[in-house]
């Protein structure tokens, strides 16, 4: 089995779903134009996916006071001091730092929202190239 996509609930999520496209390079691939405005948003391999809804039957997760361990969504970055400086002047926010012994370089950051984004440059690769 494949995992298709993560769904989360968020306060705004048109603003974000055109925050993560315009920022994180993930490509909105539906969008439902009212309530819960549920939105499928794809990362650059066009494998996974993420959902984001804001649906009234259950709250929004706290998540700018939610530890970032407890939910998080990791990217992979060639340059995570870059893409850091660069989130956060697009409204992100630093949470954390790591360099990890096997090489890996890893940046918590909040999105505008408080959801937490890691950047991830392993020391390793853990997933196959875009090609698979």
């Amino acid at each position: 089995m494949k995992l298709e996509h993560f769904a989360l609930n968020v306060e705004d999520p048109v603003a974000m779903a055109a925050w993560y496209a315009g920022h994180l390079g993930m490509r909105i691939m539906r969008q439902m134009p009212q309530a819960p405005f549920t939105t499928f948003l794809a990362d650059d391999s066009g494998r996974i996916m993420v959902e984001i809804y804001l649906n009234p039957t259950d709250q929004v997760p706290a998540y700018r006071t939610m530890n970032p361990l407890l939910v998080h969504l990791a990217f992979v970055s060639e340059n995570p001091t870059e893409d850091q400086d660069r989130l956060c002047a697009a409204g992100a926010t630093l949470h954390a730092v790591q360099y990890l012994e096997d090489g890996s370089h890893l940046v918590m950051l909040r999105d505008p929202w408080g959801l937490a984004l890691q950047l991830c440059k392993r020391g390793q690769p853990m997933l196959a190239s875009k090609e698979w």
